[in-house]
């Protein structure tokens, strides 16, 4: 009989590769997010602080203009996400400080 038709399917050793990819995956965004995302808004933080302000405040903050400064701010939304309970004016402050810590 071959050798490898008595080894029985081990879940644990399934299980563990998940769980490491998964912890890869999470580092791997960590990463990018601080790396490449945040140095983004480096350039111009107080005028992303005004887009994100109208696309939390406002139901159709573009209007006629185009839209893609206002979807750009909303990722912060993803990436320094809003607090339960917190209001807009301490979450643009702390977006604010977060930007300006990122941006040194």
């Amino acid at each position: 009989m071959d050798g490898n038709a008595n080894k029985a399917f081990n879940p644990l050793a399934l299980l563990g590769v998940v769980l490491l990819s998964l912890l890869l995956i999470s580092a791997w965004a960590r990463w990018y997010g601080s790396e490449v995302s945040m140095p983004r808004y480096c350039d111009h933080p107080s005028y992303t602080l005004d887009h994100l302000k109208r696309v939390l405040t406002e139901a159709r903050p573009a209007k006629a203009d185009s839209r893609r400064p206002y979807v750009v701010a909303a990722k912060l939304l993803f990436l320094v996400p809003q607090q339960s309970e917190e209001s807009v004016a301490d979450y643009l402050a702390r977006i604010d400080l977060h930007l300006r810590d990122t941006c040194r």
